[in-house]
Parts: C-alpha cells; structure tokens; sequence
C-alpha cells in the first residue's frame, strides 16, 4: 500500500501537524482520530488494512489527520469559549491547508469526512459547517452535542462547534441548508453506546429540517475498533466514489 508522511508550519494553528496519505487515487478521505488520538491511531488499529482493497484499487485515498484535542475541547483549564475557538481554528487548517494539499495530490471530487468516537463529531461538524466541500460525513458510534462541554456559556463558536445546534438553526440559512441536503450523512451507533440517545436526537433534529441521513443502529455497544472496522467496510463506499 503506498504511504506516505507529511509534515509542515500550520499557519491557522501556528504549530507543527503531521498527517498520513494512503493510497495513489480516488475519492479523499479525511480520517479524525479519536479523542485525543494521533494521526497514526487508524494505521495502528488496523483500519487501513480493512480498507486494503478500496485503496489498493484506487477507489480511496485516505489522509490521517493529528487532532489538537487537548488545545481545543480536552484542555479543561481554558474556557469553553477558547476551546471552540481553538477548535475553529484546526477546521481552518484542514479546510485551508490539508484539503488543498490534497487536492494538489489528487483532484478526484468525490469527498468524504470520517471518524469514531469524537474523530465522528469532528467529520460530522465539519462537513455541516463546510457542506460545499464534503460530499459524505460518516460518523461512527460519535456524539453530536457538545453542551456538556460548554458549562452553560454561549457564542458564535460554540454555536458552530454544536452539530445539533448548528441544524436546529439551519432555517435561518435556506442557502446553507440546502448545501447540508446534498450531504450523504452516516451515523451508526450501538444501541447500548451512552450516546445513543444523543444520536437518534440528532437524526430527529435532522428530519425536522428535512436533512435525509441514515441512522443506523447496531447491536450492543459497539464502540471499539472491530465494530469500526465492521462499520467502515458497511458505510465507506466503493467504486462509485470514483467521481
């Protein structure tokens, strides 16, 4: 499998990031780690393998992005405000730096923001709020309210931190939300997850606004790797990804 490792001066996050590119062709995907998590976690776990065959055939070529978790929603000593803020910023760098770096690579236009856990909040987020430059978000066993981080505060980048916020204001913005509707929009979860509850709240939120999606639920739990290992191959796609 051809791999490669990148590292560059993030302007919008003014650090080092470190990414992996997998694969020579086809749609971009764009893998969140886990909370916390490193951009080699997906290689480690085994998830690259899974998807030996949609990489080796040119149906997908996979970047593993780094987080900056523990600056944005794990650094508990800063406010909620600065977290979101933090957080807005490293949408900035994949949006301004990695999406064109990747564009540069490859210039298929089919593509899709995935991760488990909260690498699933960062693909949905991101894809809601940039529904112009993602044409699949496939989020896995992911939480998409982020209230519980915030303390009660509120703002503008709280706001377009929130996935469940961010559609129940939707119709505010007809021009986006028509955007949001032309999102292929993934979710599967296990019944028993503690984010159950929070997933089928936001597959309602998404209805109301006329958003179609798939919700799946799987069952048990199914938050560890061999369940996203079963989830990827279910949901990722294949040739038709192609463009």
């Amino acid at each position: 499998m051809h791999r490669e490792y990148h590292k560059w001066h993030s302007d919008s996050l003014g650090r080092d990031m470190e990414l992996l590119v997998f694969g020579h062709n086809g749609a971009r995907v764009f893998v969140f780690p886990t909370s916390m998590g490193r951009f080699y976690d997906w290689e480690n776990r085994e998830m690259l393998n899974v998807l030996n065959k949609h990489i080796e055939s040119g149906w997908l070529q996979v970047y593993c992005v780094d987080s900056v978790d523990t600056e944005s929603w794990y650094n508990y000593d800063a406010s909620p405000k600065y977290r979101a803020h933090r957080h807005l910023q490293y949408h900035s760098y994949i949006v301004d730096e990695v999406l064109p770096f990747s564009k540069q690579k490859n210039d298929n236009p089919f593509v899709i923001a995935t991760g488990a856990s909260f690498g699933a909040y960062h693909a949905v987020n991101i894809a809601l709020r940039y529904p112009e430059l993602f044409n699949r978000a496939l989020g896995m066993s992911g939480i998409y309210d982020i209230s519980k981080w915030t303390d009660g505060q509120y703002d503008d980048a709280i706001h377009q931190s929130n996935p469940i916020e961010l559609v129940r204001c939707m119709n505010d913005c007809p021009q986006h939300l028509a955007k949001v509707k032309n999102l292929d929009i993934i979710f599967p979860i296990g019944r028993d997850d503690p984010a159950y509850r929070v997933n089928a709240n936001f597959s309602q939120v998404l209805w109301d606004r006329g958003v179609w999606h798939a919700f799946r639920e799987w069952d048990g739990n199914a938050h560890d790797w061999p369940f996203w290992q079963e989830m990827i191959l279910h949901y990722i796609g294949g040739p038709e990804t192609r463009g």
